[in-house]
């Protein structure tokens, strides 16, 4: 048994001053106001109480990369994230061929099963060839219904989500498969215009992935699919606040258009992240990180960032406009609800992980206990 004390604790029904946390084994098993049951084992007079962070959508970190689902690799990416904050995250994986796709998925859906990550992110191989953004062309396929229902089936229901272009030839039909196998469907890397975009919604689709970015751009008489995105409650809309991929102004028009309550943060981040700047792959494409940002050698695309969610929930707290309570739930419950993970995480509840992170005063992680282990 551990007790936490004297912090202010953000609660799935608001913030708690002066609040206790008691953690039994790898559970919450009580919270409350005051004096807490026992003698605190650790005092954070001063300090914030959060659930642990859920990114649903990073491709590496500390120089591990998901593509090729190398254990070791995969530990190293999910150590780095979590000593950010990050108590769980979902594997994501950019383009590549089926075959090589179907050996990563396969291995991460092992991964899943001994609790390492939460899941499976397919960005692509089913993208516009027009808003690939950082990911290989020649790779890049129409989302026939065997294909899907390949990848799908390799995962053995541990694929969380699915990001697809809904315009490409099977694209609806894809929508609805990933539905029905208990994926979130995602719009993105998408030249999709406002009515296809409304036609994938209809269709299922839940998530707008990394909102904004590789994906056709607002025009005030061709709204394209930002406009349908934003406008419809269904969805979800991710968001990279690395101060790269958007501007803290367009942040805070989304925060405000959506409401906080439809926004979840991502970090979309690479294996360069906490390593520094330098020369890496991304997939199969070279990319150069240069003052922490991730771009394509070969045109300059984007290629994902470095970030880590420590970061975005700052900016989106000093910059976009979130108070506190409305950043703890763009990173844990909203991204936690997405995946069918908010049962075991994503908010302070009795019954649920005891992953927690500590922030000072300014929201720098103080520290991180992830199902009810300090790391």
């Amino acid at each position: 048994m551990t007790v936490i004390a004297g912090a202010v604790m953000v609660a799935p029904d608001g913030v708690v001053e002066d609040g206790w946390l008691e953690v039994d084994g790898a559970r919450i098993a009580a919270l409350g106001l005051g004096t807490p049951p026992r003698p605190a084992d650790r005092d954070l007079v001063g300090r914030w109480l959060v659930p642990g962070f859920v990114d649903m959508h990073t491709h590496g970190g500390g120089g591990g990369t998901v593509v090729g689902a190398d254990p070791q690799a995969i530990s190293t990416f999910v150590a780095t994230h979590r000593r950010h904050g990050t108590t769980s995250v979902v594997a994501s994986l950019v383009t590549g061929e089926y075959a090589a796709l179907e050996h990563d998925v396969r291995a991460l859906a092992e991964l899943t099963d001994d609790g390492l990550i939460a899941g499976v992110h397919l960005e692509g191989p089913w993208i516009s060839p027009a808003r690939k953004g950082a990911h290989d062309e020649r790779a890049l396929r129409t989302p026939e219904p065997a294909a899907v229902e390949r990848l799908l089936t390799a995962g053995r229901g541990t694929v969380r989500m699915v990001t697809l272009a809904p315009e490409l030839e099977h694209g609806l039909d894809a929508v609805r498969a990933v539905v029905a196998a208990g994926a979130v469907a995602a719009v993105g890397h998408t030249d999709a215009g406002y009515d296809i975009t409304k036609r994938a919604i209809d269709a299922g689709a839940t998530v707008a992935t990394h909102l904004f970015n590789a994906m056709a751009p607002v025009h005030h008489r061709d709204p394209g699919p930002i406009v349908a995105l934003l406008e419809d409650d269904r969805i979800t809309v991710e968001l990279i606040l690395d101060g790269v991929h958007l501007h803290a102004a367009v942040a805070r028009l989304v925060r405000n258009a959506a409401g906080p309550e439809r926004v979840a943060l991502v970090t979309d981040a690479m294996d360069a992240t906490d390593i520094g700047d330098g020369e890496y792959l991304l997939g199969e494409l070279a990319v150069r990180v240069e003052n922490g940002v991730a771009r394509l050698v070969d045109g300059g695309s984007i290629a994902g960032s470095t970030l880590t969610m420590d970061h975005a929930f700052r900016f989106a707290v000093e910059q976009a406009g979130f108070t506190v309570p409305e950043a703890v739930r763009a990173t844990s419950a909203t991204p936690a609800r997405l995946l069918g993970i908010d049962g075991r995480t994503g908010a302070l509840a009795p019954g649920l992980d005891a992953d927690l992170v500590v922030l000072d005063a300014d929201l720098t992680v103080d520290a991180v206990m992830a199902r009810g282990e300090w790391v």
